[in-house]
């Protein structure tokens, strides 16, 4: 196959052969003379990248610096000392121990945070309840469900680090990997194998890049993080067209069931992943990420962390007008072999996806069985409620809890005559297998109270837009309402129907401010993809609950009609016609 390749490719290939064929050798190889060594073994491409760009005259940010200087799977030993001595990081190890989960977010909390790794969302009841204990023995007794349906725990102290990352490991479950520049948790359908409309059952792809990620250090220290999501057709949205890679089940006439491959999706920098063409088999999808991966480790910035993921390596290959086949191009070359393109026309539609499938009684496609969505106040749980949980889901369901990508989990496996059971156990456990509109689509970072960066109470505020909206308001429809404290968007405000995104807000001439935010509108994901516009600007925190509600009054008020969502309401006005009816609300 390799006769068959451009001189480019040749030459491509070449260059990664240089630093992939002595994975297994670890070191650095003296090259004789009076050159430098050459890199060898699994760190090889990432020490190959950085010398590119020192000899080029240009500078590696600190963060890189850090990585060469020592890597972090190196200084576990040292965690360990810190561990003993109470003491918390410097900015270096701080970087370093986020390749454990584990997060220093001073000044906001004297603490570590911990992010766990769970692939697909999956978890088992007797995981759950691990969790719980730990959350109650290491950290403050509570744990947050994340946008990637993964967990984290906070008020870890400094001597508890080493506790915590060893007790997840004994329940089978890890860290590893959950931060900094690595591979994060990847996501899947939120039902898959009970879904009742599904295409594939996303959990044995999901698991399989899982375990490849863990495997492989030379997946480790990329540019910047990376995102992987698997959308299996399910009623639940998996927002995969938010990740670098994005595999979307389809069918295709005449051909069974395969992922399309979209590329690019950061949301937080206004795109979405984009459609590649490219047909993927399900049993190809680790081989295929594994290569995009290593395509940018090779080619992503490590000059400028704002600039260091896979969209601006896309962006920088259509800027010379050959758009994504550039950067497949150098895939396929590393793959040796071509990858599949499928004429759109044989792409059937996908199955309708549900905004509110995440909560409530739904059935599952195994006859008489029954998932139950369970509402989580913006994510949250405490350590007694998530053992409570855990015992519904052993006593009373298949034994398995779902984390979604929408703060929330489901318990499967129910039988219907126990539903009646498993809903009131759940309401006595202080959560509701119910949500209004409003709530059931409301989604919050951690903000400011546990995260550096934010510049907002996001969680706080969410729950005061709630209760200030569902008194004033009732919708026939469902909106998404998302809250993010800082440009990183984790809560991703420019997909939501009304995203908010925190500003520090000026309060006199002095220079004081308090929380506030900027206010998007028309973001959308699926069918509907599209990045918010701003039509509001500088709104204080605790007026944020009446600027939502003016929203929401102006959207029922000024609707085509009764099925019209907010999203197609938003995306048929112009900004300034929004503003308008906005402020007519205010007269």
């Amino acid at each position: 196959m390799i006769g068959d390749l451009t001189p480019d490719q040749k030459r491509y290939l070449e260059g990664f052969a240089s630093g992939l064929s002595a994975r297994a050798a670890g070191g650095l190889s003296p090259s004789g003379g009076n050159s430098a060594p050459t890199p060898m073994g699994p760190d090889a491409p990432h020490l190959l990248a950085q010398d590119a760009v020192t000899k080029a005259g240009k500078k590696l940010v600190d963060q890189e610096k850090w990585k060469r200087e020592e890597h972090p799977f190196d200084a576990y030993s040292r965690l360990n000392d810190q561990a003993r001595r109470d003491e918390f990081p410097k900015p270096a190890d701080n970087f370093r121990w986020r390749y454990y989960g584990l997060f220093y977010v001073a000044p906001t909390q004297d603490s570590y945070m911990c992010r766990l790794r769970i692939p697909n969302g999956v978890l088992t009841h007797g995981q759950l309840a691990g969790i719980a204990d730990i959350a109650e023995k290491f950290a403050g007794g509570y744990a947050h469900v994340t946008t990637r349906a993964n967990i984290q725990m906070r008020e870890i102290a400094a001597k508890d680090a080493i506790h915590i990352v060893e007790s997840v490991q004994d329940l089978g479950l890890t860290s590893r990997g959950s931060g900094a520049d690595n591979i994060r948790n990847v996501t899947g359908d939120a039902t898959a194998g009970i879904g009742a409309h599904e295409l594939i059952d996303t959990r044995p792809y999901a698991r399989a890049w899982h375990f490849h990620v863990l495997n492989q250090r030379a997946l480790t220290g990329l540019p910047r993080k990376f995102n992987v999501a698997f959308d299996g057709g399910g009623a639940i949205p998996t927002l995969e067209e938010t990740n670098d890679i994005g595999f979307q089940a389809v069918a295709i006439a005449d051909a069974g069931v395969a992922f399309r491959l979209v590329l690019g999706g950061i949301t937080g920098h206004m795109d979405l992943a984009r459609d590649t063409g490219i047909i993927v088999k399900p049993e190809e999808t680790t081989e295929v990420a594994d290569a995009i991966v290593r395509v940018f480790i090779a080619e992503g910035d490590r000059t400028n962390r704002t600039k260091a993921r896979l969209k601006y390596v896309l962006d920088r290959d259509s800027a010379d007008g050959r758009g994504f086949e550039t950067f497949l191009a150098r895939v396929e070359a590393l793959l040796e072999r071509k990858l599949t393109r499928v004429d759109k026309a044989r792409i059937l539609p996908r199955p309708a996806q549900d905004r509110q499938a995440h909560i409530g009684a739904h059935a599952q496609r195994q006859p008489g069985l029954f998932y139950l969505g369970i509402a989580l106040p913006v994510g949250k749980m405490s350590a007694a409620q998530m053992c409570a949980l855990a015992d519904i889901a052993r006593e009373c369901g298949d034994g398995d809890l779902r984390l979604t990508v929408w703060q929330n989990l489901l318990i499967s496996g129910i039988a219907e005559g126990r539903l009646e059971v498993v809903k009131a156990r759940v309401e006595a456990a202080g959560l509701d297998w119910r949500a209004s509109s409003i709530r059931a689509g409301l989604i919050a970072c951690t903000g400011s109270k546990g995260c550096k960066f934010a510049a907002s109470d996001t969680k706080g505020h969410a729950e005061d837009i709630a209760r200030w909206c569902e008194k004033r308001i009732t919708l026939d429809r469902p909106v998404n309402i998302h809250l993010t404290g800082c440009h990183h968007s984790c809560a991703q405000h420019y997909i939501g129907d009304i995203g908010l995104i925190g500003a520090r807000v000026a309060v006199n001439d002095e220079g004081d401010t308090v929380d506030g935010y900027h206010v998007v509108v028309g973001g959308g994901f699926g069918e509907e993809g599209a990045i918010g516009r701003e039509v509001l600007r500088d709104v204080k925190a605790d007026e944020a609950p009446g600027a939502v509600e003016r929203l929401l009054k102006s959207y029922l008020r000024h609707r085509a009609d009764d099925a019209e969502s907010f999203h197609a309401f938003a995306a048929r006005h112009e900004v300034d016609a929004l503003k308008a009816l906005v402020a007519l609300e205010d007269a």
